[in-house]
């Protein structure tokens, strides 16, 4: 996947099927599904792939354990078969994680119990494994350092984890292979008409500030929070589709949960579960569900929404987390589609919805990325429908993404994401570690020189936040380690692109100004 390669196809001016404006999970799987039934398609994102809302996530592939407090067995059933066949598809990034709900009260374990085997149940043949009462001590072993006084037991239940980043970065390249065309750091502007309908958008590399136009049979509006700003170009007088609504999230050290189980809090003040997941030997707790009076590029964790995880945190961590152990904050923007007026964005459906507006513009928004594949899906089955293409099989229910083996492919969903995975490269594990020499990044930090390499040849990291807050998950990780390290890996970056010491401080100072939102 090579930006020069992609800016030449679309700068061509091939008149493509589908023009995609977004590049997170939606965008990118709208255009993996569109590329599959052989249709051309093109994606442009003003920022990074998943530099919004999908690399900003709890990093879990779930059925929502919530939901079914709240009568929404469709959804629940929805994700859940979604998730087995994520697990299924993409087991190098997805993988089973045991959770256990600690129990205080008397009627807790009954409580919980009865609703998570009707969730077993929902999952049916997907399932990745059954969930059970627990005793105190059992309950103790999966979390050593859940807070004891009181405890009286548990329940387990599985669900899975993943990397968000990487499993965005693993859609874009498997659409590539199919022949999509997708770019970054390209920005949407006006949209194009013919007789009052779209037909395609003006836009500008943010690289270079070269401009053109890409024409499509149809233009899928996938920006997430941002989608209203879009269909506004269309239809000035358009009434808002979205809610937006903050989830805050806190990496802390493995050492405040070193079991091999995620901890789940099943409700909190705000109405929302908190969680606290042991992801790339760190822990990450969350999240809260903050709305907010309009959607930003760079959202920032708000100082009662950090004071607000760790108050939770300790009521259920003996390690008393405090604000001096945190390694990173970080912040995402949910987009909600709107339900009635006053109603909290905590009840607010996770469903998605998908209109079309007056010009043909097509909007999808809301859901979440759990089933990214399914929005996929009806996207681009109402795309052929509305500008008249011909209408294909989806393809993606099945389809093995880009690093998974032959074996791994079609193995049941329990057996291949029983263990984590050696890599999120999957089997293209050694070609990475062959980009140069492995010397490591940062003490702090599990990364290596020849993965910053491999991103910029194959992954189309434009900037060293591309590098070390997606290819890399290192400002998620420990945001001042991937600070220290900026410079260096500026000065790969330059080198891979030819650019001279001027450009490489610069993005080095630009990056360090970033982290330091991410620091607490």
């Amino acid at each position: 996947m090579h930006r020069a390669d992609m800016l030449s196809r679309l700068r061509a001016g091939e008149r493509f099927d589908l023009l995609v404006v977004g590049g997170g999970a939606t965008g990118l799987g709208v255009a993996l599904d569109a590329a599959l039934r052989g249709h051309r398609v093109a994606l442009v994102e003003r920022g990074d792939f998943a530099s919004g809302t999908s690399s900003r996530s709890t990093k879990l592939v779930h059925g929502g354990v919530r939901y079914l407090r709240q009568g929404n067995i469709r959804l629940v059933q929805s994700a859940l078969r979604e998730r087995g066949r994520l697990a299924r598809n993409a087991p190098h990034l997805v993988r089973d994680l045991a959770f256990v709900i600690p129990a205080y009260g008397w009627t807790d374990k009954a409580f919980y119990g009865v609703g998570l085997e009707l969730y077993d149940t929902l999952a049916g043949a997907l399932s990745l494994g059954r969930s059970r009462v627990l005793g105190r001590a059992e309950t103790l072993r999966h979390l050593p350092t859940a807070e004891p006084g009181g405890l009286r037991g548990g329940v387990l239940y599985h669900d899975a984890q993943f990397d968000d980043a990487r499993l965005a970065i693993t859609l874009a390249r498997s659409a590539a292979a199919q022949g999509a065309v997708l770019l970054n750091h390209v920005e949407a502007g006006g949209l194009v008409r013919e007789g009052g309908r779209v037909v395609g958008v003006e836009l500008r590399d943010r690289l270079d500030g070269a401009e053109w136009t890409a024409r499509a049979r149809v233009v899928v509006n996938a920006t997430g929070v941002f989608v209203d700003e879009l269909r506004r170009r269309e239809e000035p007088a358009a009434e808002p589709l979205v809610s937006v609504s903050q989830g805050a999230h806190l990496v802390l050290p493995r050492r405040f949960l070193p079991g091999d189980a995620a901890l789940m809090v099943p409700k909190t003040e705000d109405g929302r579960v908190l969680f606290a997941i042991p992801w790339h030997d760190r822990v990450v707790l969350g999240t809260t569900d903050t709305p907010r009076p309009a959607a930003e590029a760079e959202p920032r964790a708000l100082p009662e929404e950090r004071a607000f995880i760790l108050e939770h945190a300790r009521r259920y961590l003996a390690g008393r987390p405090g604000e001096q152990d945190v390694l990173s904050v970080f912040a995402g923007l949910r987009p909600l589609v709107k339900g009635r007026a006053g109603q909290k964005t905590a009840n607010l459906s996770r469903e998605h919805a998908l209109l079309v507006g007056p010009g043909g513009l097509l909007t999808v928004t809301g859901g979440k990325w759990t089933t990214y594949r399914e929005m996929a899906e009806q996207v681009v089955d109402l795309a052929e429908r509305s500008a008249g293409l011909l209408a294909r099989p989806c393809r993606t229910a099945q389809f093995a993404l880009l690093g998974v083996g032959e074996s791994s492919a079609t193995a049941p969903v329990a057996a291949a994401t029983a263990a984590s995975p050696a890599s999120v490269y999957g089997t293209e594990h050694a070609a990475v570690m062959a980009c140069g020499p492995a010397a490591p990044l940062h003490s702090r930090l599990p990364y290596t020189e020849a993965e910053l390499r491999w991103a910029a040849r194959e992954e189309m990291a434009e900037t060293v936040e591309d590098l070390l807050s997606r290819r890399t998950r290192a400002l998620l990780l420990d945001a001042r380690a991937a600070a220290e390290c900026a410079p260096r890996a500026a000065a790969i970056l330059a080198e891979e692109r030819g650019r001279d010491a001027a450009w490489a401080e610069a993005q080095a100072r630009s990056f360090v100004t970033l982290a330091t939102g991410y620091v607490p």
